[in-house]
């Protein structure tokens, strides 16, 4: 299934992560994470867009915005990314960070947390909802990473990293997330599940961190796919392009002996042999 892995971007990104696409933007947008940068890509050209001390994630807005996870906090921005406007600090102490996260089929974003030290269960998960109202959706979290949901919308799957695992919950617009069990776990020594996507069959797509590769995993758990890069920091994975027959993958620098893996913090593409589901959109911008 997996076709040859090509390499899209210089290693413009000391943290890439996080890619989405949305057919209104020039190309596929990530951030590089630490530097506050989202980062565009328009043909051959890379444009960097500085939007706050850390830029955690993104999402098209429903009307044409922008929503972003900025260090410990949301923000709205117009498409161009040139006027952000920060909604407030969710916490204020200055050991934490956002780090990933995804919206709802209903229109809700959602970010989750992580200590700069990585101190267990110091993190949570956030929701924003369309009126900016923030609730605390999980708490104990270490390595907040990814959320996606399944095609008809009723599963969402949950990446906290030092668990080795994805997570399913139940979803409803409702209830929210319920019903906590594992899916997959990752074997030890193959790398750590950081973020994910779902394609439109409904299999699950998860970057690891420290085993150079994506996999690619069915809902009852079992690998299909395994897609190798030359870079072992793999931390995201997202489907773009016109038809969303392209899986982009982002990696990062972090962790890498400097003189080694000169592809480290560059963007990745490759056609799995499936398409993707489009963005779920912020309905408040």
């Amino acid at each position: 299934m997996v076709s040859t892995v090509d390499q899209v971007t210089e290693p413009v990104a000391a943290h890439g992560e996080g890619p989405v696409w949305a057919p209104e933007w020039p190309g596929v947008r990530w951030v590089d994470m630490l530097a506050g940068d989202v980062l565009e890509l328009d043909g051959d050209e890379v444009r960097r867009h500085h939007v706050g001390s850390v830029a955690a994630a993104l999402r098209p807005g429903a009307a044409g915005g922008v929503v972003l996870a900025l260090e410990r906090g949301f923000a709205l921005a117009d498409a161009a990314l040139t006027e952000v406007r920060p909604l407030g600090e969710v916490w204020t102490g200055a050991g934490v960070r956002m780090n990933d996260g995804g919206c709802d089929p209903d229109g809700r974003f959602y970010c989750g947390s992580m200590a700069y030290d990585e101190t267990p269960g110091a993190g949570a998960l956030y929701r924003l909802d369309p009126d900016g109202a923030v609730t605390t959706v999980l708490t104990g979290v270490t390595i907040s990473n990814g959320l996606a949901w399944s095609p008809d919308g009723g599963t969402a799957y949950y990446v906290d990293t030092p668990t080795g695992r994805i997570d399913a919950f139940d979803y409803t617009a409702a209830a929210g997330l319920t019903h906590r069990r594992p899916v997959v776990t990752i074997p030890d020594g193959i790398g750590s599940p950081d973020g994910l996507t779902v394609d439109a069959e409904g299999n699950i797509w998860v970057a690891l961190w420290g085993g150079g590769a994506v996999h690619c995993y069915t809902p009852a758990g079992e690998q299909v796919a395994r897609a190798e890069f030359p870079v072992t920091q793999v931390t995201a994975c997202a489907f773009g392009g016109p038809d969303l027959a392209e899986l982009y993958v982002t990696t990062s620098r972090q962790g890498v002996e400097e003189g080694t893996q000169p592809e480290a913090g560059a963007l990745f593409r490759l056609r799995p042999g499936v398409r993707g589901l489009p963005a779920h959109r912020y309905s408040g911008c």
